[in-house]
């Protein structure tokens, strides 16, 4: 590239974009550290009834580290244990896959006692996000 690059701001920024983000990175990243060893990881819960999914785990490996993305359960799934077996099978998971630790993030409105009581420890917090609450950034060492 002899000219300075342009800035272009996409009035429907689509899966294609982010891909040309995602290699530049993932290009800059294995040339600085090799490669990531990515892997993704899901769980799904299905409703017995009628086999939908109503939610589960999704998350990925890179780095020796598991990132949760997104863990979510039904309202009337929560607090019979379920949350708990999802996320110990996904640290099973990474423990397997070679993985040190486990990191996440949560509102302070979502769940943070969950992940205190299951050996999560705060790492970071991101205050106002939303307004007037926080985001917190939880880690667990395998």
């Amino acid at each position: 590239m002899s000219a300075r690059p342009r800035i272009v701001v996409p009035e429907t920024p689509g899966d294609q974009h982010r891909a040309a983000v995602l290699n530049a990175l993932i290009a800059h990243n294995e040339k600085a550290a090799g490669p990531s060893g990515f892997q993704q990881v899901c769980l799904l819960v299905e409703d017995p009834e009628t086999g939908a999914t109503v939610g589960g785990l999704w998350g990925r490996i890179t780095y020796d580290w598991l990132f949760v993305e997104l863990l979510a359960l039904p309202e009337s799934a929560r607090h019979g244990g379920l949350g708990t077996e999802i996320l110990t099978r996904a640290e099973t998971i990474a423990r397997e896959r070679g993985c040190v630790g486990v990191w996440l993030d949560t509102y302070a409105f979502q769940a943070p006692g969950f992940y205190a009581k299951r050996g999560y420890e705060v790492f970071g917090t991101l205050a106002d996000h939303p307004r007037g609450s926080h985001r917190l950034f939880y880690k667990k060492v395998l």
